[in-house]
């Protein structure tokens, strides 16, 4: 598919998949995309930064390609690896096939180091298949020397490959990376980034993300939820604020459920799917009496 030719023709293409965006992330994805850099987005748990992603590639009809970070992930989980058994399989075959006349050192080891036995990981699968998004998701959860890898790579677009040589994207891809801002990350990585902050919606473009989502939900009923979710965000002291995600949860089980309109018993019995802590259970059930009477 062709590149989006606007920031509203990005919007439109991304409306088509169910992900409804805001002009300002519209704008500055669409600028990502021109100008070959990486879109840094943050924001609250559950604000839509990885459907951002997911829904840029289903749009653009490209591979997405992810890396989950976490805490102690290194350079190699990101790149590539050998696959050490099938190495040492073949091993045993060139021995068992030469017999007593021995092997050839150094033939050997360039077949070892063969293409067929190179893992690629995310970021080396990223740049071979390119054009693709690269969705590099929590990257606060990884640590500063990753965070250096990341800058080094985003500043090329390629890798080295001791034993095949240097890798190259022919086209770079976009990269998203997303962060719930557990700890700052570094100035030299948002400097290479295009930076976007994912706030949870106004009520209206709730109600459109949910009716695009779960269009055989009746409005009444997602306007009604969508309105005690966004009463529950700015009245209560929640451990953990609902996000669109729990949001479209919650609505679906209702209309599970049967319910056509948001009363109190079924409310009340369908809080898992849009609290998930006892304490924050506790708090929205004392609210929505009060809410719902409102």
């Amino acid at each position: 598919m062709d590149a989006p030719r606007s920031p509203d023709d990005l919007a439109d293409r991304l409306s088509a998949t169910g992900y409804v965006c805001d002009e300002e992330l519209a704008t500055v994805g669409w600028l990502a995309m021109g100008m070959d850099r990486p879109l840094l987005l943050e924001g609250a748990p559950g604000t839509g930064k990885t459907s951002f992603a997911e829904a840029v590639a289903t749009a653009l009809e490209v591979p997405l390609v992810r890396l989950q970070c976490y805490e102690g992930i290194d350079a190699s989980q990101a790149l590539y690896d050998w696959d050490f058994p099938r190495q040492i399989l073949h091993l045993r075959t060139l021995e068992a096939a030469r017999g007593e006349g021995g092997l050839d050192v150094d033939a050997t080891e360039r077949s070892l180091f063969d293409e067929r036995f190179l893992l690629a990981r995310p970021v080396l699968r990223a740049l071979r298949e390119a054009p693709a998004v690269l969705l590099v998701d929590e990257v606060d959860r990884a640590d500063d020397e990753f965070e250096a890898f990341l800058l080094e790579v985003l500043s090329t677009y390629q890798v080295s490959i001791p034993e095949l040589g240097t890798i190259t994207a022919e086209t770079p891809p976009l990269v998203v990376l997303t962060s719930n801002r557990t700890r700052e990350l570094h100035d030299a990585l948002k400097r290479r980034c295009l930076y976007h902050w994912i706030d949870h919606p106004g009520l209206d473009r709730e109600v459109a993300i949910v009716r695009s989502r779960l269009p055989e939900v009746g409005e009444t009923l997602t306007r009604q939820v969508v309105a005690v979710v966004q009463q529950l965000r700015a009245d209560t002291a929640l451990i953990k604020p609902p996000g669109v995600a729990e949001t479209l949860d919650w609505v679906h089980a209702l209309a599970r459920l049967g319910a056509e309109d948001l009363d109190l018993e079924t409310a009340a019995r369908t809080l898992g799917a849009l609290v998930k802590y006892r304490e924050d259970t506790d708090r929205v059930r004392q609210a929505l009496d009060r809410m719902l009477a409102a």
